[in-house]
């Protein structure tokens, strides 16, 4: 009987899905007999849950982004009277308006599930306590901190992207033994090296002018007209191209932005070539979303953070800061300013993007896949009894889903 590997995603931005890809295509090359379903679980819910989970998430970020960096970093806190409630009602909303995927998870036999999204590793982990799946389940956490709500019990193995986030969850209760630092996986495609005359004589690029990439993300959010406005009134001639991805209505108002003609500017929509443009670029401009940031690094391509969203963004922001792989413009008035002088100081951006390539963790995919595989080969069954031990307030603290 071939092994049977469920990867569940969901589609709160671009990140989880990409990473989940690059699980998908890892464990496809490993272990080519395996039946393998990768499942956004978003897909599943309801239309409702669907839009206050996904797009009323982003809409807070626009709206009240400091709400959203209040909340995240109470809630990386260990548990209080206030917050006890709070999880219970986050429970049982997912339990009520997730029950075509609950269905789906226990009509069915796994021989893993592994997690790139904290909230189908709640679903999975609860289910377990109530007996009604018995798989083990791998979380992947995919920034470059591990908060809270990605501690889901039982689970047999936690996958982080630095020692710092090991570093939580230990806080949290999960044994050293459990936790892998990996990186956080990227496609393949990043593990390929790529020079950049080449990449840019593949592109059509000149060989010889700047190049700078903008990034507005996948659902593109934050000021991205403003920032392409700054880029484009840099005094240096440049070669700048803005990916806006599936975003039609960013792309059509970067269009619109007359641009002076000592640049050479591109503007293009979603590309599966963003590995190319990455090895094309001198520098990229960019919020420091957890997989954006790690495809950087695996090009070895120095960062300009802008307007990271509170919480996680941050954190990862201040890893890279931390490590001399990225500056960070506070205000837009400071962009032209950062960008004039890292362009013009090559010491500084060889520091960099030494810098990065040490953080870079291509093979972060094959390393989750390889601690997967060793999992569920050698006797599962005992591993699995002891994973799901209860502890003693355990039960308490985590609701199951009925």
């Amino acid at each position: 009987m071939s092994t049977r590997v469920l990867i569940l995603t969901a589609s709160v931005g671009s990140g989880h899905n990409r990473a989940a890809e690059a699980i998908d295509l890892a464990m496809r090359k490993q272990l080519p007999s395996a039946q393998i379903e990768r499942i956004d679980v978003l897909d599943l819910a309801n239309r409702l849950f669907r839009r206050c989970y996904a797009r009323g998430y982003f809409d807070l970020i626009a709206k009240a982004p400091h709400l959203i960096g209040y909340l995240y970093d109470r809630l990386d806190q260990p548990l209080t009277a206030w917050q006890r409630p709070i999880d219970h009602v986050r429970f049982g909303l997912q339990n009520l308006n997730l029950r075509s995927l609950i269905k789906k998870l226990a009509g069915d036999r796994w021989d893993i599930v592994i997690c790139t999204h904290f909230l189908p590793a709640e679903i999975v982990g609860a289910m377990r306590r109530a007996g009604r799946m018995h798989c083990p389940l791998a979380v992947v956490t995919t920034d470059f901190d591990t908060h809270r709500l990605w501690h889901s019990r039982p689970c047999e193995l936690f996958f982080t992207a630095t020692p710092e986030g090991k570093a939580n969850l230990t806080r949290w209760g999960v044994s050293p033994d459990q936790i892998c630092v990996t990186g956080i996986p990227v496609h393949p495609k990043f593990s390929q090296r790529r020079g950049k005359l080449v990449a840019r004589r593949e592109l059509g690029l000149d060989v010889h002018r700047p190049v700078v990439l903008q990034l507005s993300g996948g659902v593109g959010v934050g000021p991205i007209e403003q920032i392409h406005r700054e880029l484009i009134s840099i005094g240096t001639p440049l070669q700048i191209v803005a990916v806006t991805g599936r975003n039609q209505s960013v792309r059509s108002a970067l269009e619109a932005v007359d641009c002076p003609r000592q640049h050479d500017r591109r503007i293009i929509g979603f590309t599966d070539q963003i590995d190319v443009f990455m090895a094309a670029a001198d520098l990229v401009v960019t919020k420091p979303g957890g997989l954006t940031v790690s495809e950087s690094l695996c090009r070895g391509l120095p960062m300009v953070i802008v307007d990271p969203i509170p919480g996680q963004e941050t954190r990862n922001s201040d890893f890279l800061l931390e490590n001399g792989a990225a500056v960070k413009v506070n205000g837009l008035a400071t962009l032209k300013l950062k960008i004039e002088s890292l362009l013009t100081d090559e010491n500084r951006l060889d520091g960099m993007r030494e810098a990065a390539l040490r953080l870079a963790r291509p093979d972060a995919a094959e390393a989750v896949v390889d601690r997967c595989l060793a999992l569920i080969r050698p006797n599962p069954a005992v591993q699995l009894a002891e994973a799901e031990r209860p502890s003693r307030n355990f039960r308490r603290e985590q609701p199951v889903y009925l």
